[in-house]
C-alpha cells in the first residue's frame, strides 16, 4: 500500500485525543466458539461496556499545549504553538505521572507547557522528560493529589482483531468518542523524521485525528497498551490508518527517564536495509523474506569488529528470529553496553554463527547522527 505522507498526530493549534478500551468485554472478545459455528453477542450488552469505559476512562485523559521558540530566528517571528494529548497513569509513586509524545512538548519549558484535565482545570507540569528517539515523553505534577490514573498493560499480549476505543479532542472537540480494531502489530516501516528511531509500532483502525498525539490506546481490561503517535492519510485527517507506540516499550523508556534522566541503549554500528523485497531474498538464495539485510557495516564499530558484511542477512539475535530491520534494531537497543550476544547470519547462500558485543551508544551516537 503507498500513502501520500505519514503524520504525526499532534497538530498546530490542534487538540488532543486519547485511546481507551472496556474493561468487562474481555469475556465477549476472548470467548472462542465451537468448531463450526459462530459466537453470538449480545450487542446491548456490549453498547453497555462501550459505555461504561467511556465513562470510567475519560478523567484520566487530558489535553497537552506547548508554546515552542520560532523554528525561524529572527525578531518579529511568533512561537509555534503545538498541541496534543496525555494520559494519567498509576503506578508510580512520586507526584501526577503523564504520558504523551516527544513531538507534543519538544523545545518548551516546563512553565511552557499546559495540561489541561478532563475537569477544566488547568497546570504546568514541574518537571519534563523526553526520549526523542523512541517519541516518549513524562510529564509530571507535583503537589496535585486525588487524579484519577490508568494501569500500564502489556503490549505482547495485544492481538489483531482486539476492540479500542478512542477518546480526546480531535479539532478541539474535547471529550469525542471513537472506536475501533487493532489492525496489526510490528509496524515499522515509516517514516518520523530523523530523530524517531525506535520504532514498532501498533495499527489501528480506531479515528484519531490532529491533536490525537500523546494519547493512550487501552485493552478490555482497562490498561494502556499503546501512544498514539502518527497516522497515514492523504491529506492529514483520519483514513484508518493509525499508529501507536507499545507500551511495553513505553515503559522501558519511562523507567530510565525517571531513575536515570536518560535512555542507555546499546548499537553495533550496521545500516540496514529499510526493505528486504522478495526479489532480494532469491537473488541471496533464500526461501522466505525474513531477516535484517546488513547494507553498510561500519568501520572501528562493533559490527565490524565481528566480521560482519554488507550483504548478510542476519536471522536470528540470541535464539529470537528477526522478522525484519525494525525488530533488530530495537533489540539490539535494549541491550546493555558490553552484552555479548550471538548472531545467526546468512552470508554465500549458507548460515553462519557470528558473536558481538554491544556497544554504548550515548558514545557513538555523533558519529551516526544525520548532520542537519
Amino acid at each position: 500500500m503507498l500513502w501520500s505522507a505519514i503524520f504525526v498526530a499532534g497538530v498546530l493549534f490542534g487538540t488532543s485525543l486519547a485511546l481507551v478500551q472496556p474493561s468487562h468485554l474481555v469475556s465477549i472478545a476472548r470467548a472462542r466458539p465451537a468448531e463450526g459455528h459462530v459466537a453470538s453477542i449480545d450487542l446491548g450488552r456490549v453498547s453497555e461496556q462501550f459505555e461504561s469505559v467511556a465513562r470510567q476512562c475519560s478523567p484520566a485523559v487530558l489535553y497537552v499545549e506547548a508554546t515552542k521558540p520560532s523554528p525561524a530566528h529572527g525578531a518579529g517571528n511568533k512561537p509555534l504553538e503545538e498541541s496534543g494529548s496525555g494520559v494519567i497513569i498509576s503506578g508510580v509513586s512520586t507526584g501526577t505521572t503523564i504520558l504523551t509524545n516527544n513531538h507534543v512538548i519538544a523545545g518548551a519549558l516546563p512553565q511552557q507547557i499546559t495540561v489541561s484535565l478532563a475537569d477544566g482545570r488547568l497546570y504546568h507540569p514541574a518537571r519534563v522528560w523526553a526520549d526523542p528517539e523512541s517519541d516518549v515523553a513524562v510529564l509530571r505534577l507535583d503537589g496535585v493529589s486525588g487524579l484519577p490514573g490508568l494501569p500500564l498493560g502489556d503490549s505482547d499480549q495485544v492481538r489483531v482483531g482486539q476492540w479500542v476505543v478512542a477518546i480526546g479532542s480531535p479539532f478541539g472537540l474535547n471529550q469525542t468518542v471513537t472506536h475501533g480494531i487493532i489492525s496489526a502489530r510490528e509496524r515499522g516501516e515509516i517514516s518520523l523524521g530523523s530523530t524517531i528511531r525506535i520504532k514498532d509500532f501498533l495499527q489501528t483502525d480506531a479515528a484519531i485525528n490532529p491533536g490525537s498525539s500523546g494519547g493512550p490506546l487501552i485493552n478490555l481490561n482497562g490498561e494502556v497498551i499503546g501512544i498514539n503517535t502518527a497516522i497515514a492519510s492523504h491529506n492529514g485527517n483520519n483514513s484508518g490508518v493509525a499508529f501507536s507506540i507499545p507500551i511495553n516499550l513505553v515503559k522501558l523508556v519511562v523507567r530510565q527517564l525517571l531513575e536515570k534522566g536518560n535512555v542507555s541503549r546499546g548499537y553495533l554500528g550496521m545500516q540496514l536495509a529499510q526493505s528486504f523485497e522478495p526479489a532480494d531474498a532469491f537473488r541471496l538464495g533464500l526461501d522466505r523474506v525474513q531477516g535484517a539485510l546488513v547494507e553498510v557495516v561500519y568501520p572501528n564499530t562493533p559490527a565490524a569488529e565481528a566480521g560482519l558484511r554488507a550483504y548478510d542477512v542476519v536471522t536470528d539475535l540470541n535464539g529470537t528470529a528477526i522478522r525484519g530491520e525494525n525488530q533488530l534494531i530495537n533489540l539490539i537497543s535494549a541491550a546493555p553496553a558490553g552484552q555479548r550476544v550471538r548472531l545467526r547470519v546468512w552470508r554465500d547462500r549458507r548460515e553462519e554463527k557470528i558473536e558481538a558485543v554491544i556497544g554504548d551508544w550515548s558514545k557513538a551516537q555523533d558519529r551516526f547522527r544525520p548532520q542537519s
